[in-house]
């Protein structure tokens, strides 16, 4: 160990560089086959854990979720609200056939312009736009105020839309505009899959009692965040207000699966997740 402790020294950095592409490259075409390389390189992964199993696994276990759950079809216009740099993506354009049409937005301009680089020249039905909106954690320099932004899409457009880790950096006035437009552009019957952190009573004890991944000490009207500063760090959403808000714009919620991100002992994935249909 001490002898493999000297050898890593005196490696120089630009050959310790070269080493760990290829090691990440044969480790992608192990993982992805014919999809390396539409992964982006590890230290790009902005938007979840930054490894490539995680990104595989990550993708693999939220197309389940979209199947078994959301009752995704192959045929599906489906609208993902912070489609990050491909994470959740990729699986679909195994998943989809080419009648169907997918859209990703996102206000990291980094994520779009991968995933329009290099999956839309090779899935044409999947396209990627960037959003300017102001976020003070993600995007402080963005042009448009998230309470007031208008999606770049005609009403009744989508069957299906989907935001993952998104309600968990906006505040309650900033979410209640989003749903409102995700409630325009859905069409009739339509439904949305989003995930929280909720704030309810077995959530609140576990965080209280210092159990939760998250402290969310800082209490304002309708949320916790971890950081005064910067709210949009990690938000915790009162659940009243979310179901509140699903009942006034005009959605059903059909189902409630709770995350274990405070440590809950039944869950399902790591965030809250809300099903709902546009009626």
């Amino acid at each position: 160990m001490q002898m493999l402790n000297i050898v890593k020294r005196i490696i120089p950095s630009p050959i310790k560089l070269k080493i760990r592409a290829y090691r990440e490259a044969k480790l992608k075409e192990k993982l992805f086959g014919d999809y390396a390389s539409l992964v982006p390189a590890v230290e790009d992964m902005f938007d979840g854990p930054p490894s490539l199993q995680h990104f595989k696994s990550n993708g693999e276990s939220f197309l389940e979720i979209y199947q078994e759950i959301c009752g995704l079809e192959q045929d599906e216009v489906m609208l993902d609200v912070g489609s990050g740099i491909g994470r959740k993506t990729l699986p679909l354009t195994r998943y989809f056939n080419d009648n169907a049409i997918y859209w990703g937005i996102d206000l990291t301009k980094v994520g779009v312009d991968w995933c329009s680089e290099k999956i839309t020249p090779r899935f044409p039905n999947f396209q990627f736009q960037h959003i300017d909106v102001y976020n003070k954690f993600y995007n402080p320099l963005g042009s448009h105020q998230p309470e007031k932004y208008r999606f770049p899409f005609d009403d009744e457009t989508f069957s299906f839309v989907m935001l993952g880790s998104v309600f968990t950096h906006m505040l309650p006035a900033e979410v209640e505009n989003y749903l409102s437009e995700i409630h325009r552009v859905l069409k009739q019957d339509g439904r949305c899959l989003i995930t929280y952190f909720l704030l309810d009573e077995e959530s609140l004890a576990l965080v209280d009692a210092g159990n939760s991944d998250f402290d969310f000490k800082y209490k304002f009207d309708g949320y916790r965040t971890v950081s005064r500063e910067v709210p949009e760090k990690v938000i915790g959403l009162e659940e009243d207000l979310i179901w509140n808000l699903y009942a006034q714009l005009g959605f059903e919620i059909k189902r409630v699966d709770y995350g274990s991100w405070c440590k809950r002992k039944v869950y399902l994935n790591y965030q809250d997740m809300i099903l709902a249909y546009k009626r």
